[in-house]
């Protein structure tokens, strides 16, 4: 179970950097992920101080930290900017062709 948590608080991350502020009721069918497993997963992210919570009209919502969207931000724009991909076999960068 434990490691079902923290893959849907990978998960949660990465939808919230994607998306930002989200209502808590929909990210469960937003990540296929069973309910009781995205509010641990959300517990976990908040022990580490990774979100926030807001509450508008009585509902509940949450977004990534400042710290943590820009990390998110980073992490998507190296990715997007790799100029090499894994060789065959070797795991070892094999530059990409122009």
């Amino acid at each position: 179970m434990k490691e079902k948590v923290i893959d849907a608080a990978g998960k949660t991350w990465r939808f919230l950097g994607q998306n930002g502020q989200t209502k808590v009721s929909q990210l469960a069918k937003a990540l296929k992920e069973k309910e009781e497993v995205v509010l641990q997963a959300l517990g976990w992210l908040a022990r580490e101080d990774k979100i926030d919570y807001a509450i508008k009209n009585r509902r509940t919502f949450v977004s990534l930290v400042e710290v943590e969207l820009r990390a998110f931000n980073s992490l998507v724009y190296n990715m997007n900017g790799q100029t090499s991909v894994p060789g065959p076999g070797n795991g070892k960068p094999k530059a990409k062709k122009s």
